[in-house]
């Protein structure tokens, strides 16, 4: 039955990214080389503009590799007898990611090789402070990527439903904190934690997850954000 409710439409989509994630092992090499390069970029004195242009390469890489395997999984129920032009569909969107992959790594060479060189060469390698927003953003991606990689490892429960940890307690919390390195306002901070923690208890008091998979959760993000604006935070 085809998805009605908004909810229902983002665990689809949610779920097809785990999937993802789950059966494709070049998915996560390639979140786990998003998360190197995303901790990488707040290390290195790389400009605002050039954070934009390596984060819309991740995002362009993880696409094409989804689509990779949807064309993969489509091919394969068609025809699941050897067919010539089911394989060039499929080296098509091989090469699709490939193209993108390679794009992503020029990119963040030539962003990031000339950032560490400087830093080795002056002997100026140390963590610097980066500006708020650009941390949470990074604090948010990592959260998610990291919530995403837990539950196909584990393959507990929906993606929106179940499961460890709690996606929406982690989501939540990791946007508590970030309100309170950008705000400062202390009503703003109190009503973020307020409906964190009424997010949180929805997934408990439903029966959708269970005690220990909310503070998990809660904890996951919490305890994520927290870290990356101490350590790269502007006072």
């Amino acid at each position: 039955m085809k998805p009605t409710r908004l909810l229902d439409k983002a665990n689809v989509a949610i779920e097809g990214i785990i999937y993802s994630v789950r059966t494709q092992r070049h998915m996560r090499y390639h979140l786990v080389a998003a998360l190197g390069v995303l901790l990488l970029s707040l290390m290195v004195s790389i400009t605002r503009t050039e954070f934009i242009l390596l984060s819309l390469a991740i995002i362009l890489v993880l696409v094409t590799e989804m689509l990779n395997t949807a064309i993969e999984v489509a091919v394969d129920m068609i025809s699941e007898e050897y067919h010539p032009k089911a394989k060039i569909a499929k080296d098509i969107a091989a090469g699709v990611v490939l193209m993108a992959s390679i794009g992503a790594l020029i990119l963040a060479y030539l962003i990031l090789y000339p950032a560490i060189r400087e830093a080795v060469a002056t002997g100026s390698w140390r963590i610097r402070k980066v500006p708020n927003d650009v941390i949470a953003f990074v604090a948010f991606a990592v959260v998610v990527i990291v919530v995403v990689i837990v539950k196909a490892v584990l393959g507990t429960g929906e993606p929106l439903r179940g499961g460890m940890p709690s996606g929406h307690a982690a989501v939540s919390f990791s946007l508590w904190i970030a309100t309170i390195y950008l705000t400062g306002s202390l009503p703003l901070t109190a009503l973020t934690f307020m409906l964190a923690a009424l997010v949180s208890w929805s997934r408990w008091s439903s029966g959708v997850h269970r005690p220990r998979e909310v503070f998990a959760g809660a904890f996951l993000g919490s305890g994520l954000t927290l870290l990356l604006f101490l350590l790269f935070g502007q006072r």
